[in-house]
């Protein structure tokens, strides 16, 4: 069973923005899905993933995940 998680992103203003935070989250161990909704700052990620490796994912990609 793939656990659904959303976390918000802070600091992404343009397509190359999602592109980053898409790439670097999808490489966390367990994840399967990423969706990111540039308007709402809201990431999806779909699987079976440390929380802590995905908020240490967007930071690598540049951003912030708010508390």
């Amino acid at each position: 069973m793939s656990i659904t998680s959303e976390y918000i992103v802070t600091g992404m203003t343009c397509e190359h923005c999602v592109m980053s935070v898409t790439e670097e989250v999808g490489e966390v161990p367990g994840v399967e899905q990423v969706d990111v909704d540039l308007a709402s700052g809201r990431v999806t990620v779909v699987g079976d993933a440390d929380a802590g490796a995905v908020r240490a994912a967007v930071q690598e990609a540049g951003y912030e995940v708010a508390a």
